[in-house]
């Protein structure tokens, strides 16, 4: 397929009629895809007792991408999702006399099926792969300064969207949770080296399985798409809790961002032969 860049925008009343076509067309609407790219900054709160018994308090800076796109499978009712983010924190401990760096990039991939329970409000459940990679870096600590992060989990996912008009003013509102009820998840002993592990080879009970019971994590965000001028503006919140106790090692990263961004909606074309 080829794909159509930049924002759909109705250059005249017969283009904006032939877009409400498309959209109508049970077929065609498969191929509209609705990007998302925003940019935030937001409080962190950040613990790891492989570090340190200290939780930590500073700044999230974060991007996101995000790709949504309704499919054919179960009589059109199922939309994919693909949601990329990725982020920086930078925070220090209560008497101020350490630092920590961290980074987490998170990817999102899966399906939902939607409910439409009116013409403008509707409900979505799924599921999700959650793919999660990053570090805790501790400016302090001399044998151990630094921790890995990484998991994968699969999450149970839903969404409320609603879209309104006020005083005549468009607004599309959506509300999503996602919850990962079980995985695996890279963790070393505690007071285990790295160097223990991948130089002497002491690996055994480095990768664990996680669900509820040690790792009850929540991630939710609540947007808003305004229209502003021919282009769409999205403005979010995140609320981003990932907890652990795995290894006689309890972590947790809170994050409360707000971000901005605006949204583009994508035609697939078909490739002519």
């Amino acid at each position: 397929m080829l794909l159509l860049g930049g924002t759909l925008r109705a250059q005249s009343r017969e283009e904006d009629r032939a877009l409400q076509t498309l959209r109508a067309d049970s077929s065609a609407r498969t191929r509209f895809v609705t990007r998302a790219t925003l940019y935030g900054v937001g409080c962190t709160n950040l613990f790891d007792t492989y570090l340190s018994p200290q939780e930590y308090k500073g700044i999230d800076f974060r991007i996101s991408r995000e790709s949504i796109r309704m499919t054919r499978w179960m009589g059109g009712k199922l939309s994919l999702q693909s949601f990329f983010q990725a982020d920086v924190g930078y925070a220090h401990n209560r008497a101020d006399n350490n630092n920590m760096f961290s980074g987490l990039a998170n990817w999102n991939y899966g399906l939902h099926y939607n409910f439409p329970i009116t013409s403008n409000f509707k409900l979505l459940a799924g599921g999700l792969v959650d793919l999660n990679g990053g570090f805790v870096y501790s400016l302090r600590n001399g044998n151990n300064p630094a921790q890995a992060r990484a998991y994968v989990n699969l999450d149970a996912s839903g969404m409320a969207i609603w879209n309104l008009r006020i005083r005549n003013y468009p607004v599309s509102l959506r509300y999503q949770v996602n919850l990962p009820f079980m995985g695996v998840m890279f963790s070393p002993n505690y007071g285990q080296s790295y160097y223990e592990i991948f130089t002497l080879g002491n690996h055994d009970g480095v990768i664990n399985f996680t669900s509820l019971h040690n790792q009850p994590s929540l991630r939710q965000m609540l947007t808003a798409d305004l229209p502003v001028g021919r282009a769409r503006m999205r403005l979010a919140y995140l609320w981003d809790a990932q907890q652990s106790k795995v290894n006689g090692i309890k972590t947790h990263t809170y994050s409360h961002v707000f971000m901005v961004g605006f949204v583009k909606e994508l035609y697939l074309l078909r490739k002519r032969h």
